[in-house]
C-alpha cells in the first residue's frame, strides 16, 4: 500500500537548511495498523504530510497503492487525496458553521455527489458512529469524543484505502481516547490501512506495529509480537 525508498526532505530557513528526513525506507502492507512515534523534531509530522500528499519530498521514491507520488500539481494531489486518503486530526478540523451531517458529507461534495445522496450516505456513517441523533448539532454542541467520531465518519465516507491520523487522541481524556481507538480498530478490521502519529505509549500499544523516528531516520520498527508484549507490560503496570 505504501512504499518509501531513500526519502529525504529538507527545509530552507533563511541561510540555513534543516535536513528533516534522512533516507527513510518504509513499506506498509494493505490492512496494517501502524503507529509512528518520535520526539519533537524527529520528522514524524513531516513524514505524515508527505504520506498525505500535503508536502513534497526532495529525493527518493514514494509509491501509494502502486502510484508514484512526486511533485504533483495541487489539482492532481487533491484528486489522489480524495480517492485514496482519509484524514483525522487532533483538533478535529470540523467546519464550525456546518452541522455534523454537513461536515461528514463534505468530501462527497467535492466528488460532485448530489446533496440528497451525500446527506443520506453521511447519515449512514453517523449512525455507524452512534451519532445519528446528533446529526443536526453544530460542532460547539458536541463533546471532544463526539467531534472525533464525526471526523472519523468524514474520513471514511469517501471509502479511502488509507487513513492518516495525526494525534487523534491528543485532545481527549483517557476513556474517550480508548473508545476512539476501538473505533479505529474496527475500521482497520474492514481492511483499511491506518497510520497514527502519537506520543502516547498506551495508544501506540493498541496498534499492530510501532515505528519510532529519531533525528530523521527510523530507529525502531516494532512488530506484532513485540507490541503484544508491550501491551501486557502496560496492563501490568496499570494494575
Amino acid at each position: 500500500m505504501i512504499h518509501i525508498k531513500g526519502l529525504h526532505k529538507s527545509y530552507i530557513t533563511g541561510n540555513n537548511s534543516l535536513h528533516v528526513l534522512k533516507g527513510i525506507d518504509l513499506t506498509i502492507a494493505p490492512g496494517e495498523f501502524v503507529s509512528i512515534m518520535g520526539s519533537s523534531g524527529s520528522g514524524k509530522s513531516t513524514l505524515l504530510n508527505i504520506l498525505g500528499i500535503l508536502d513534497n519530498y526532495d529525493n527518493g521514491d514514494y509509491r501509494l497503492d502502486g502510484n508514484l507520488i512526486a511533485k504533483m500539481s495541487e489539482k492532481k494531489a487533491a484528486a489522489f487525496r480524495n480517492q485514496l486518503i482519509g484524514f483525522v486530526f487532533q483538533s478535529f478540523n470540523l467546519i464550525s458553521f456546518k452541522n455534523a451531517l454537513e461536515n461528514v458529507a463534505l468530501p462527497l461534495y467535492y466528488q460532485q455527489v448530489s446533496r440528497r445522496k451525500r446527506n443520506l450516505i453521511a447519515m449512514e456513517y453517523l449512525d455507524r458512529m452512534g451519532l445519528a441523533e446528533w446529526a443536526h448539532h453544530m460542532p460547539n454542541e458536541l463533546s471532544g469524543g463526539q467531534k472525533q467520531r464525526v471526523a472519523i465518519a468524514r474520513a471514511l465516507i469517501s471509502k479511502p484505502k488509507v487513513i492518516l491520523a495525526d494525534e487523534p487522541t491528543g485532545a481527549l481524556d483517557t476513556q474517550t481516547s480508548y473508545e476512539v481507538m476501538d473505533i479505529l480498530k474496527e475500521v482497520n478490521e474492514q481492511g483499511i490501512t491506518i497510520l497514527i502519529v502519537t506520543h502516547e505509549h498506551d495508544i501506540a500499544a493498541m496498534t499492530n506495529r510501532i515505528i519510532r523516528l529519531r533525528d530523521g531516520v527510523i530507529a525502531e520498527d516494532i512488530r506484532n509480537g513485540e507490541v503484544k508484549k508491550m501491551k501486557e507490560l502496560a496492563f501490568a503496570a496499570a494494575n
